[in-house]
């Protein structure tokens, strides 16, 4: 089996690994360490998140940089300041025995002079989110022209969030590059075209396939009726007192408003979601990181970047429309060698989509049924006694107080002491459960759904509709509205794929920044600089209102009815 050792890197890195526990690289880190450790040739890395690609690149960077020289001579860009600080923490960690060799990140949200500062003290490594890199460019205050080596981590990610245009321009300006390291989860077109574009014959390594899932991960799904989707989240939590995980909505008014029920009924969870200020946000990060919370709530936007390390539960509080945000939702989860889970809460008609899914991460997904109430305090008893017979009482006199309890306890049997501290426990769960029903759609209903999607029903795979409109199951057109009537009006917006959108990112963006949901949304027309958007009548003026004159990258958006241009 390949060590590190093996693999031809710097003893002094060697050193830093070992002390670390590392010994056998990922298939990810074997198959990319070689290969860059040239330092001539570019690379993409197809891999997904919590298979140690920042090992994979932090490492052949330490081995290659000259310490001696105090200047930026690598780049390392990524999507967020969370993924940014993680990338420094692990590879200040490599570094260890290497003196005089540097890393930096710089990110939005805090001071740039500060950062400025830690620049010019001398740094070899420079992690940068390509807002932050720019402005520190066009301030002229960090040299990129001795910069040899640039690394796009988590690509996709960066390209989905609208970064095309700051990727482009950075490595515009970063003309003695020896060479370009490419890291991604998925492989979109839009990455291929940025390959073509500024790599030189790259080597491409892909372990595992394209978009599949990790095998360490078990796929399960529950089947509800849409108004019993909240009920199921709650008693899926309760089923699980271990619980420490993430989950899921499509927009952050249903973050924010789940977040908020949840908190009320005693859970420890907060919302993550793009009202938040960069303090907010790290102060719910924080709290998450330390498990003071033991649940997050978070938008796909919003969580990106996000690694946490433990996470053992993803929760789908409603399936992505794209296909490909599963891979990255599902993969918090199960990282580092770890297992993990992740459960869906579908409704009958999105069996199709699911199935889907289930074909493009090549995972088979298992049905499971919502807990009965009586499974769910049966589950909570258990794990609560589990937790009695080992707490340690080891620490404390608790001997002195021993004599007065069984004095306390006399006339009372061991039984009883056991009934009233179970009580003492389980009252509200007993109480809330007592006549709990069944959340499961049974077997029939299934079905129904099934077969209206394969027939063209409401939330079907392909869905005919009038004037030819119809919906694909990974969200990229949508048409014939809730009642399938398509009374819509057509708005102009002056935003399109030249602003780093897809389908259904740009979907989201809609959802998100008029906080509507999808089915007020006819088909959607993209073109390079503007797009049209068919809305329901009734929600146009709130999309325009909510939309119109607001600022995306630094641009007012314009957005009015296509008619009247």
């Amino acid at each position: 089996m390949t060590t590190f050792e093996g693999l031809g890197i710097d003893a002094r890195l060697i050193q830093a690994t070992s002390e670390l526990g590392f010994v056998n690289p990922t298939p990810i880190q074997e198959q990319a360490i070689p290969v860059l450790l040239s330092g001539t040739k570019d690379f993409i890395g197809l891999a997904q998140t919590g298979t140690g690609k920042t090992a994979a690149f932090g490492l052949p960077l330490l081995h290659l940089l000259d310490a001696s020289k105090r200047i930026p001579q690598a780049l390392v860009v990524c999507p967020t300041r969370e993924l940014c600080m993680q990338i420094v923490n692990e590879v200040n960690l490599f570094k260890k025995f290497m003196p005089g060799m540097n890393v930096v990140a710089v990110y939005g949200g805090t001071s740039i002079g500060m950062q400025i500062r830690d620049i010019k003290r001398g740094v070899q490594i420079v992690v940068a989110t390509p807002g932050r890199l720019i402005d520190l460019i066009e301030r002229k205050a960090i040299n990129l022209e001795e910069i040899k080596y640039v690394v796009l981590d988590e690509a996709d990610e960066m390209l989905n969030m609208g970064f095309q245009d700051d990727i482009e321009f950075i490595l515009q300006n970063t003309p003695k590059k020896e060479s370009t390291w490419l890291f991604s989860a998925t492989m979109p077109p839009e990455i291929r075209r940025v390959s073509k574009k500024y790599m030189n014959t790259p080597v491409e390594v892909t372990v595992g396939k394209m978009n599949t899932a990790n095998k360490n991960i078990d796929h399960q799904f529950y089947v509800v009726s849409a108004q019993h989707r909240y009920e199921a989240l709650k008693r899926l939590i309760d089923f699980n007192p271990g619980i420490y995980g993430i989950i899921f909505t499509r927009t952050k008014v249903d973050a924010q408003n789940i977040a908020e029920k949840l908190t009320r009924e005693g859970y420890d969870i907060d919302a993550l979601h793009g009202d938040l200020t960069q303090q907010q946000r790290d102060k719910v990060m924080g709290e998450f990181r330390e498990k003071t919370l033991q649940l997050l709530i978070a938008t796909d936007v919003a969580a990106r970047g996000i690694d946490v390390q433990g996470i053992t539960h993803v929760i789908n509080y409603e399936l992505p429309d794209d296909l490909e945000v599963y891979t990255h939702r599902s993969g918090r989860t199960g990282r580092a060698g770890l297992t993990g889970i992740c459960m869906s809460i579908v409704h009958s008609r999105e069996i199709g989509k699911l199935r889907q899914i289930e074909r493009t991460v090549q995972s088979s997904f298992h049905k499971l049924e919502v807990p009965s109430g009586k499974d769910v305090c049966r589950k909570q008893f258990f794990s609560f006694m589990d937790k009695l017979l080992e707490t340690d009482v080891s620490h404390g006199d608790y001997e002195t107080y021993v004599p007065m309890l069984a004095e306390k306890f006399a006339d009372i049997s061991k039984e009883e002491v056991l009934k009233r501290v179970a009580a003492m426990e389980f009252d509200r769960f007993l109480k809330y459960y007592e006549n709990a029903e069944d959340l499961n759609v049974r077997e029939r209903r299934v079905e129904r759904g099934a077969r209206d999607e394969r027939r063209g029903g409401r939330d079907s795979g392909r869905q005919p509709q009038e004037k030819g409109r119809w919906r694909d199951t990974a969200g990229r057109e949508y048409g014939g509205g809730r009642n399938g009537n398509g009374d819509y009006q057509r708005l102009f917006v002056n935003l399109g794929t030249k602003d780093g959108f897809y389908k259904a990112s740009f979907l989201q963006f809609l959802l998100d920044m008029s906080e509507l949901r999808k089915d007020v949304l006819g088909r959607i027309d993209m073109k390079e600089m503007n797009s049209w958007v068919e809305v329901d009548r009734n929600a146009a003026n709130q999309m325009i209102q909510a939309i119109d004159g607001k600022k995306f990258k630094g641009r007012r958006i314009r957005m009015n009815d296509a008619n009247s241009r």
